[in-house]
């Protein structure tokens, strides 16, 4: 049988690679939903190096993108006493389970991810790790008996091999992974580009002046980019359909997250508003307000690296018991011999 876990809240995992600045997509899309569920959910947040490196990473780079990503992490208020937050290479587990998950995988499975394609299809070379990148991330989450994963529409394909992948191992060796459901947030889980509001604000994109906001901006510098974001030629302050539209509906979506309002109260607070430049003025006000105290908290956790770490070997703790024991089971039911 899977080795289920003792309480009855849902477990959740969660990856998010130490790579780029982390920006408001990431924060709105996901961050501000993995802290507003922690008393309602078990969460799992690990901090996917081990993804990151299947494209080159400069080594110092990496060490401390690592550390960085997991200080704005315990700032935007993730709790070390209610959620379990990790580096993966920390966790052996990541990487054995990975192998063991090959070995059950077709190699069809694999070529036919819509990811894999744009990238072959961009490149004159990819590695190996690109084509494996989805076992690895199907470990992750199978390590944890993981009821939910919340992604974005990007990463629904690999959750659902993840649960092809786990029913194939449970048919060949017995029931031994939980099958996860796919969970797509319905606010803010797709925050657009300031300068091309049809683009997802992506970290792929931050290198282009204007596209997002970093979480650790100044609020001069995050003024200054809401309020040349790109909207129309009307005035109207709604939601709407219309592609020409996008922009304000971006900006009013993304004011919706922070402010915790559906779209008719979102329309409302703006209908005596000085057409778009007040909506940008508003905007830039409660994004700025929202990241003043992740600022601060971020650079408190940076000044004491020894802190950051022991919290990260916590979580590491926590983590490792849990893989270790599936890593037991799936090891005994794929016919291997315990050490001794």
């Amino acid at each position: 049988m899977a080795i289920r876990k003792t309480n009855k809240l849902p477990r959740v995992f969660s990856g998010i690679q130490p790579s780029g600045s982390v920006h408001l997509g990431n924060y709105l899309g996901a961050i501000k939903g993995w802290i507003e569920r922690q008393e309602t959910k078990e969460n799992f947040f690990c901090i996917v190096d081990l993804h990151a490196i299947t494209n080159w990473q400069d080594p110092e780079s990496l060490r401390h993108q690592t550390r960085s990503l997991a200080a704005v992490l315990f700032a935007a208020g993730l709790s070390p006493l209610k959620s379990t937050l990790f580096v993966q290479s920390h966790v052996s587990a990541h990487s054995e389970i990975a192998w063991i998950l090959n070995c059950v995988t077709p190699i069809g499975w694999l070529e036919r991810m819509t990811q894999y394609k744009d990238k072959i299809a961009n490149e004159e070379s990819v590695s190996t790790g690109i084509l494996d990148y989805p076992v690895l991330m199907a470990g992750d989450i199978l390590l944890y008996d993981t009821d939910e994963v919340p992604v974005g529409e990007d990463q629904k394909q690999h959750v659902e091999l993840t649960r092809d992948i786990a029913r194939r191992f449970n048919n060949i060796y017995g029931e031994s992974f939980v099958i996860p459901e796919v969970v797509i947030p319905k606010v803010g889980a797709r925050i657009m580009g300031l300068n091309d509001p049809l683009v997802k604000m992506s970290k792929s994109h931050e290198h282009i002046r204007g596209h997002a906001i970093a979480l650790l901006e100044e609020p001069k510098e995050i003024e200054r980019n809401i309020m040349r974001s790109v909207t129309d030629s009307g005035s109207e302050i709604r939601f709407s359909d219309e592609p020409e539209k996008a922009g304000v509906n971006n900006l009013l979506g993304i004011y919706g997250v922070i402010m915790k309002k559906n779209r008719s109260l979102v329309e409302k607070d703006f209908v005596d508003s000085s057409g778009y430049s007040g909506l940008k003025r508003r905007v830039a006000e409660i994004v700025i307000e929202e990241l003043r105290p992740i600022r601060k908290a971020y650079y408190e956790l940076m000044s004491d690296v020894s802190e950051l770490d022991r919290l990260l070997a916590k979580g590491r703790d926590k983590a490792e018991q849990i893989a270790s024991l599936k890593m037991q089971d799936v090891k005994t039911r794929v016919g291997f011999v315990k050490p001794h």
